[in-house]
């Protein structure tokens, strides 16, 4: 069984009475009840020692669901190199909404990862634009969320390695929403939907691509990886 840690800044929904609302129990738990019958889940939060990402804990570790916003600078660098060399040795990341700001995030694509936003974005399709990859499996060709927060080009992300989804918003803007990215041994999924006063984690079509998500990025067996001089 896959086992996943999701990690969750746990701020919003304690600070927030509209995002309290949404996820009283905090978006680490909705996410949680979401995949807990298929894989072994633990959470994790900012304010646990360590942010709940002991060495122990990523090292047990599948693949790591990240959900940031309002608090990015209080993640500690230590925490955040544990993570980028656990990606490196093979853990999956999925990247959620404003986790595109993270310092993990930013420090696995090299570059500002910023971006345009609307917080009333009003309609939102996401077209499936890759619809022979994994995490597109079982879903019509968009999927649609009648309220979001609009997140617009130009992202200044490297150029993902697929593109899985593409959204619509009802302002004309456009924005790449599902980004496949390697990074060492480590598989990386950014996924956008999911704005914290907002149901978003409560549609079927969104927990599918969760789910999918988590089954591409665990890790795989490989050949040996060996470095340095040989004789």
């Amino acid at each position: 069984m896959v086992a996943v840690t999701i990690w969750n800044e746990f701020r919003h929904e304690q600070e927030d009475e509209d995002a309290a609302a949404v996820y009283p129990d905090g978006i680490h738990e909705a996410l949680a009840g979401v995949l807990e019958d298929d894989h072994e889940v633990r959470t994790a939060t900012l304010d646990e020692p360590e942010h709940g990402l002991t060495e122990d804990v990523l090292e047990s570790t599948d693949v790591l669901f990240w959900w940031g916003h309002i608090a990015h600078d209080e993640v500690d660098d230590e925490i955040v190199d544990r993570v980028q060399e656990r990606v490196l040795e093979g853990m999956g990341l999925i990247v959620l909404h404003s986790g595109h700001f993270s310092k993990v995030f930013k420090r696995l694509m090299g570059t500002t990862c910023n971006l345009q936003w609307r917080e009333d974005g009003g309609q939102e399709r996401l077209w499936v634009v890759d619809p022979g990859h994994p995490i597109a499996d079982g879903l019509e060709e968009s999927i649609e969320l009648p309220t979001t927060e609009m997140y617009g080009e130009p992202f200044d992300v490297p150029e993902p390695d697929r593109l899985v989804f593409t959204s619509w918003f009802e302002g004309g803007e456009v924005f790449r929403s599902g980004c496949c990215y390697r990074r060492g041994n480590g598989r990386i999924f950014y996924f956008r939907p999911g704005h914290e006063t907002y149901p978003i984690y409560e549609d079927e079509e969104i927990q599918r691509v969760l789910r999918n998500a988590v089954d591409w990025a665990s890790p795989t067996a490989g050949s040996p990886r060996t470095f340095g001089e040989r004789e």
